[in-house]
C-alpha cells in the first residue's frame, strides 16, 4: 500500500513540476519572446496599428473603422463616409460581427434599398453611381477601408462643405488609394481614418 501510495505521489509530483514548468515556458517565456519580436520588427503593428494626427495625437487605429457623424448619428458632410457597421451601435471593437442575413432576407433588402437612396441624396449622385460597399456592411463590421468607387463619389460633397477645390480632394483621395495586395488580390482601398485626418491637415 505504502508503495502504491508513493508511486501516486511521486505521480502527481511529476505532474505538478511539468505543468509549472510548460506555464513558465509558454505562458510567460514564450509571450515575452513574441512580444519582443514584435516590438522590434513591427512595432505599429505590434502596438495596435494606431493612427496619429501630425501633433501625435492618437485618433484611432487604422484596422477599425469609425463613424463621423454628429451627436443624432447623422453623417457630417465635411468627412469622407465609411461602410455601414452591424458591429453594435456601429464600429464597435467590442460587438465585431456582420448582419448575417442572406441575400435574400427582406430586412436587408429593404435597408439596403434605404441606404441606397440616402448615399445617392447625400452625395449628389444617381443611384446607380452608388458601390455596394456604400450599403453593405462587412463581416466584422469594423472595416476601415472604403472602395475606391466610395471614395469617388464622395469628392465633391466634401470639396463643397469644406469650400476647398474638389481637384485637391480628388488628389488626396489618390494619394491614400491602397492598390490590391501583390498587385491582384482584392480591390483598390482607401482607409477613411487617414483621408480625413490628412483632410484636416491639409486645411491646417
Amino acid at each position: 500500500m505504502n508503495t502504491q501510495a508513493r508511486g501516486v505521489g511521486r505521480t502527481v509530483w511529476v505532474a505538478i513540476r511539468a505543468m509549472v514548468l510548460l506555464t513558465a515556458a509558454l505562458g510567460i517565456g514564450y509571450t515575452l519572446v513574441i512580444t519582443g519580436i514584435g516590438q522590434l520588427v513591427l512595432p505599429a503593428q505590434a502596438n495596435g496599428s494606431i493612427v496619429t494626427t501630425q501633433d501625435g495625437d492618437p485618433v484611432g487605429s487604422a484596422l477599425i473603422g469609425q463613424s463621423f457623424s454628429d451627436e443624432e448619428g447623422n453623417p457630417l458632410p465635411e468627412y469622407f463616409q465609411p461602410r455601414p457597421s452591424a458591429a453594435g451601435d456601429g464600429n464597435d471593437g467590442g460587438a465585431s460581427s456582420g448582419s448575417n442575413y442572406g441575400p435574400e432576407n427582406e430586412d436587408l433588402i429593404a435597408a439596403i434599398t434605404d441606404r441606397k437612396t440616402q448615399v445617392a441624396e447625400f452625395n449628389g449622385v444617381t443611384e446607380s453611381e452608388v458601390p455596394a460597399d456604400a450599403v453593405t456592411a462587412s463581416s466584422s463590421g469594423l472595416d476601415p477601408h472604403i472602395s475606391a468607387a466610395y471614395a469617388a463619389i464622395q469628392i465633391d460633397r466634401v470639396a463643397e462643405a469644406r469650400g476647398i477645390p474638389a481637384a485637391e480632394v480628388r488628389d488626396l483621395v489618390e494619394a491614400h488609394t491602397q492598390g490590391p495586395d501583390l498587385g491582384y488580390l482584392g480591390e483598390s482601398r482607401v482607409n477613411v481614418l487617414e483621408l480625413n485626418i490628412a483632410l484636416n491637415e491639409l486645411e491646417g
